[in-house]
């Protein structure tokens, strides 16, 4: 007894790890032995150790088109860019969003440090076959269309291989141990280029990284990724530019997701000659080769590409390193590697399946589990084998049908549905005649529980995070066949592997071997009235996969419309065609498929009652497909009943008789289905007679024997219709056999009844009595419990002839003729495809002279003429372009035109190819200031304006310490690394003192700047660093040409910013000085601090006008305190369960404050009374970094602004009527209201961004001209406002 316990457990366990090693994800993430090949013995220069390290100038030996320039050398910065020219400081670009003021291609833009061995970043240039052959393998896939036949000529690959994150270390403060990992490849011939960004499993650790701006202000900006084509000037914001990510979220995602279905790796079209109006990303959806993917026509809803979907953070596939309790780092255990190793699809498996329905979730279970497996087994079932593309050089197909080295295809999504089991006992309704053991592992196959959800917990299977319905039901009455909304299938399933598809084979291609699963793809069509509503559908794709070996049939209809979808729930004879050619066959009965091969077909009609509405179905079968798949065109034409969105479908289990003659099959039934919604329960019928018409098997030599009349058992019946996924999904049990009344009761097979162990791609052949052997298909070896895939292709049986190459498929093989070839009419020896007449290479074109115009074939007899370099003209005329007029070589040197080119000498005294020309050296490598200012004259072609900047050096390469803005006048002070020294700018015609290695004089804040407020009128404060800004509004629009600094305070870092309406006082936090200081708006007051002591990180701070007093948060403290506005009776109001408190406001008039705490691991807004009481969580859900809030006091919202989700929400002051204002922001800060606007300062902009209430449109902004972080913002009204409680 125990003996057959443990089989039973055995059997299951195998069943289930069999489904498991299809369902688990496509395609495994890149590993990093998997990135393009680098480092020393590859030739790679290597970057210099720094924070802010530029290559040496890298010339190409052929231009790379960017956008639709050409360049011919590259730099390497250390912060994760490339760019056609050398770097500005990072401070100018590297805490900024696209686009940058220079050509940027950036896998990783953020502020890296290689300092003291954190990391390695190298970059070369290649041209050999294995470099451009990997190369091209990713570009076809990525752009099958336009792209199939791309060959690059030369590669430019730069790798950071574990560098790290610019940190600002302190005493006793050890530096991150989080590296990043990540490499682009730009592939380029004469007309095109295609950037490759990869990024390996584990391979970002961080994210993004602190400003150095940022001083104390806790702020990471996420990494920026993408392109910008850069400018030809340097006013802001202009010119193109392509950006991949925007979140901190989208950023984690990189790895996960992909754009050619490649996780970690992504491909874009960056450059051409031809048009190209942006950087084009690849669609590998185009690609015809994923046609066979379950997951191509099951989840259409999920995007690789979709980058900003919400995973939650705590479910992430990012890494998570194991450390012990010593900290060192330890081998994940294997339940650990369960639960991890496919976060991205939000599901955890219980894999310790009883006989007996019931599950044991006790973490020692699972590793029992494991412990009993084979290793090789669990290690393939936890490390799905990458197989982005035949690794073999031999193989030139490049199939997505990813196989492991067994030739089994990957594993795909496991999808979960939480549930309580049942007891067989339990279970309500009509009983399924079906063996227990057998609708036991159904069962468990579909409603697969696990103890980490709970009933109505949101789970997210999909790749873009969409959640799935909650509303799932407990199948407790299974055995009716009862129908679920929004139940997910099992998506990618095995190919059905009838015999030797061998192309190119005489073979009748109809009719299979028994023992291995089988799948079918199909187009459907139609257009059927649901009630008095037409609707039509057209080619939508059917995909089916039928266990053979136990009959349970899977079918999926993609975009059927509703209502006509929830219309056809009840016509289950749809898929149920399927259900009855792979029936399990009964000892001398044959299923359909038995019967007519793959060509036949099938007519319905069917009658509903009783309102008499009728359809007519028809099903034909066109033979297998190359991937040995059978393929049937269905059409739908009639009337069906209409059938209301929230009623559930029952369908009980049902037998039908078929009658066999002469090649036709034909059978007569009724059947009932009932619709229920609450206590309405209605039962409905229709009639069905179906026909069948085949053509005899031509290799059989003698006729087939066949029971004039065969029963067909149909039960576990299961239909379903998602609505978001427009996706129509039948499952059902079927077994043919004898009618009832000729079964012997006391003596049934394993193999009829579905209780065998056979392998599932085993045929199980029965015995005397109970009696059984397991035999593998065809295909496949082992001991027919155990079955394993047989690579044709390796071991010599495969018959594929002369210039063909073998492809392993799942228990078969195909034969595909090499690039060149194609089939002969035997359809077995490949012969030699003639090339087309190519008029570029016969010289029948009119293009211009070869010297002037090159011909670009197209296929056919098309072809494109374009003038070479050098040359202007339409390609049939080109006329020679005198470059030195255009002035292309630097100023210190001499132009020579040629045709089709020109020269570039520089001149005496100088030194360089023309086109960059420098003094003769006399010591040591260039300065900083230097290098910058020979960037700057080359990015204005040496000959900028008068009111362009231009750092001006002195004889030792220092910066000068008065630098000047061209001649206008405007000048500041710099220290010696020409950092502006706040306050030391001057108006025109005044120049300030500037002396060289001594401060300037202190800037106190009074006298004030002469800027004097209007005594009416409403304007804006903004805090931007050691200054107050004062910002005008005319009406709502902001007044920027009378922008003017309000306030200078050196030393000081405001953050935040408040008002007091009724005696005109600005208050603001300095997290410099650590001290809470305000200021009179009135002319000739000087500021004074009010709070000096007891504070760490002060940044919010709440004005209350009414109960004069003023409340602050301390992010490093974790406190909340207020004081009366002259710093008397201080008090904390809060100092637990706060991690990162910032933004504060107050209701005066209600007495409610509000304040936001950003921590990572559990963002909260918060509320209370002003005293401290009544505290309580406002809002907690679907918020990540919550910096701004402010108070409207007109419409009584509280609003905040996410710099996580980039979202402008708003709610009532209770946390109700949540909205969202707009949902793409860039980066946050502070944020106030006013009007029928809302203001926010943003760290990406570094600058005043107004949005519109009530359509969340951004109406203007305001960029300062001097760039750095602004912080605090608010409203300065000329009244208080007024409100009622």
């Amino acid at each position: 007894m125990k003996g057959e316990r443990d089989t039973g457990q055995k059997r299951q366990l195998l069943l289930l790890l069999f489904h498991l090693q299809w369902l688990l994800p496509l395609v495994s993430a890149l590993h990093p032995q998997e990135l393009f090949p680098y480092g020393e013995a590859r030739g790679d220069q290597f970057l210099q150790e720094g924070d802010d390290e530029t290559s040496a100038l890298v010339k190409l030996k052929r231009p790379l088109r960017f956008y639709e320039a050409q360049f011919g050398s590259l730099y390497v910065g250390t912060n994760g860019i490339i760019s056609t020219q050398d770097f500005p400081r990072e401070i100018q670009y590297v805490d900024d969003d696209f686009p940058t003021e220079f050509p940027a291609i950036a896998p990783f833009l953020s502020d890296l440090d290689t300092s003291s061995g954190r990391g390695k970043i190298s970059y070369r240039e290649d041209d050999s076959v294995e470099i451009l052959s990997q190369a091209a393998r990713y570009i076809h896939t990525g752009f099958p269309k336009t792209a199939a036949n791309y060959t690059p000529t030369h590669a430019f690959l730069a790798t950071w291989e574990e560098v790290g994150a610019y940190e600002k270390l302190t005493q006793n403060v050890l530096p991150s141990r989080l590296m990043n990992t990540f490499q682009v490849v730009l592939a380029f011939d004469e007309f095109d280029t295609y950037a490759l960004f990869l990024y390996p499993i584990n391979g970002l650790q961080f994210f993004g990284t602190h400003s150095k701006e940022s001083y104390d202000i806790e702020l990471e900006l996420p990494a920026r990724v993408g392109f910008s084509r850069g400018k030809d000037d340097y006013q802001k914001r202009e010119g193109l530019y392509f950006s991949v990510t925007s979140t901190e979220q989208s950023v984690k995602n990189l790895h996960q997701i992909s754009n050619l279905g490649i996780p970690g790796v992504w491909a874009f079209h960056i450059g051409s000659a031809f048009q190209l109006e942006n950087v084009e990303p690849a669609n590998f959806r185009e690609n015809l080769s994923v046609a066979h993917s379950l997951e191509h026509f099951l989840n259409n809803a999920a995007e690789y590409s979709v980058l900003e979907s919400n995973y939650k953070e705590d479910k992430m596939d990012y890494l998570e390193v194991f450390y012990n309790e010593d900290g060192d780092e330890r081998e994940p255990s294997a339940q650990e590697l369960v639960s991890n190793s496919y976060s991205k699809t939000e599901v955890l498996l219980d894999l310790n399946v009883s006989s007996h329905s019931q599950v044991d979730h006790s973490e020692s279970n699972h590793g029992a589990m494991f412990s009993s497996l084979d290793s090789e087994l669990k290690y393939k079932l936890l490390y799905p084998a990458p197989s982005h593309w035949p690794l073999s050089p031999k193989t030139e197909s490049y199939s997505l049908h990813h196989q492991t080295e067994e030739g089994t295809p990957e594993r795909e999504e496991v999808f979960l549905i939480t549930q309580g089991h049942t007891e067989p006992s339990q279970q309500k309704g009509i009983k399924s005649p079906g063996p227990p053991d057998t609708k036991g592992e159904f069962l468990d196959l579909l409603t697969e529980a696990s103890p980490f959800y709970t009933k109505n917990e949101t789970i997210q299977p999909y790749p873009d995070g969409g959640a799935m319905s909650s509303k799932m039901e407990v199948l407790s009455d299974y055995s009716e066949g009862r129908v679920l909304t929004n139940y997910p299938f099992p998506q990618n399933t095995p190919p059905l592997n009838h015999g030797r598809y061998v192309m190119g084979m005489e073979e009748d291609s109809n009719f299979k071997t028994d023992g291995a699963p089988h799948r079918v793809n199909g187009k459907v069509s139609g257009h059927v009235h649901v009630g008095h509503t037409p609707v039509s559908f057209s080619e939508v794709d059917l995909h089916a996969y039928i266990v053979g070996n136990d009959g349970r049939a899977y079918i999926a209809i993609s975009h059927i419309p509703y209502p006509a979808a929830q219309a056809l729930l009840p016509l289950t004879p749809i898929g149920g065609l399927f259900g009855w050619l792979f029936a399990l066959e009964k000892p001398g009965y044959k299923n359909g498929f038995s019967i007519t091969g793959a060509g036949f077909s099938n007519h319905m009609d069917i009658t509903f009652y009783p309102g008499g509405e009728k359809v007519h179905i028809t099903h034909t079968a066109e033979g297998l497909d190359p991937e040995n798949y059978l393929s049937v065109k269905t059409n739908i034409q009639g009337q069906v009943p209409f059938i209301p969105e929230n009623f559930t479908v029952h369908i009980a289990p049902y037998k039908e008789i078929y009658q066999y003659s002469d090649l036709d099959v034909t059978s007569t039934t009724s059947r009932e289905y009932s619709l229920s919604f609450g206590e309405i329960n209605q039962t409905f019928s229709y009639h069905l007679h179906q026909n069948i018409t085949y053509q005899d098997c031509k290799h059989t030599p003698n006729p087939r024997i066949i029971p004039r009349t065969q029963q067909l058992n149909v039960d576990h019946i299961f239909a379903l219709y998602n609505e978001e996924e427009k996706v129509l999904r039948y499952a059902m049990t079927n077994q043919i056999g004898p009618m009832e009344g000729d079964i012997d009761p006391l003596v049934t097979n394993p193999c009829y009844d579905g209780s065998h162990v056979c392998d599932i791609t085993a045929q199980c052949l029965a015995g005397t009595g109970l009696a059984y052997s397991c035999e593998c298909a065809t295909g496949y070896q082992g001991d027919g419990r155990n079955c394993f895939d047989v690579n044709e292709c390796t071991t010599g049986s495969q018959l594929c002839g002369h210039n063909s190459v073998c492809v392993n498929l799942p228990g078969s093989y195909r034969c595909e003729c090499q690039s060149g070839y194609k089939f002969a009419e035997d359809e077995h020896t490949c012969i030699f495809i003639a090339p087309p007449s190519n008029p570029c290479e016969e010289g029948s074109h009119n293009c211009a002279p070869v010297e002037r115009a090159q011909c670009i074939y197209h296929g056919g007899s098309s072809y494109t003429c374009i003038c070479l370099s050098g040359y202007v003209g339409n390609g049939y005329e080109c006329t020679d372009v005198d470059e030195c007029i255009e002035e292309r070589c630097h100023p210190a040197a001499t132009c020579h035109n040629i045709p089709g080119s020109f020269s570039c000498h520089c001149q005496h005294g100088y030194r360089g190819d023309g086109f960059q020309c420098s003094p003769e050296p006399t010591q040591g490598p260039q300065t900083v200031c230097e290098r910058w200012r020979e960037s700057l004259l080359e990015h204005y072609n040496g000959r900028p304006r008068e009111d362009q900047y231009i750092p001006q050096c002195d004889e030792f390469g220092h910066f000068n310490p008065l630098q000047c803005h061209g001649n206008s006048n405007y000048c500041w002070c710099v220290d010696k690394d020409g950092r502006e020294i706040e306050g030391t700018r001057s108006q025109p015609g005044i120049t300030p003192a500037c002396i060289p290695s001594i401060a300037p004089p202190t800037i106190l804040p009074s006298p004030r700047p002469d800027v004097i407020p209007p005594s009416v009128g409403t304007f804006l404060l903004y805090a931007q660093g050691q200054q107050i800004g004062y910002l005008p509004l005319n009406g709502t629009r902001l007044q920027k040409e009378t922008a003017k600094t309000l306030l200078s305070l050196h030393g000081s870092i405001v953050v935040g910013i408040d008002y007091d309406c009724q005696e005109k006082m600005v208050y603001w936090t300095d997290v410099a000085g650590r001290v809470i200081s305000r200021a009179s708006l009135e002319l000739g007051n000087e500021p004074e601090i009010v709070i000096s002591s007891g504070l760490m990180s002060p940044e919010g701070l709440a004005i209350d006008y009414f109960h004069r007093t003023m409340f602050w948060t301390d992010s490093g403290l974790d406190k909340i305190e207020s004081a009366k506005l002259d710093g008397s009776e201080r008090k904390v109001l809060f100092d637990t369960d706060l991690v990162n408190p910032r933004a504060i406001t107050v209701d005066p008039i209600k007495g409610n404050l509000y304040w936001t705490d950003w921590n990572r691991e559990g963002p909260k807004i918060e509320t209370s009374s002003i005293d401290g009481t009544n505290r309580r969580i406002l809002v907690n859900k679907d918020i990540g970094l919550p910096n701004g809030l402010t108070f409207d006091p007109f419409s009584k919202l509280i609003c905040w602004a996410d710099a996580g989700t980039k979202k402008l929400e708003c709610a009532l002051s209770n946390g109700t009527g949540r909205h969202i204002i707009q949902n793409n922001l860039n980066y946050p800060f502070s944020i106030v209201s006013y009007a029928n606007h809302f203001y926010h300062t943003d760290w990406r902009r570094d600058g005043v961004i107004a949005v519109n209430k009530d359509n969340g449109q951004f109406t203007d902004e305001y960029l300062p001209e001097q760039r750095s972080h602004l912080y605090g913002i608010t409203a300065i009204y000329p009244y208080c406002p007024k409100g009622t409680k």
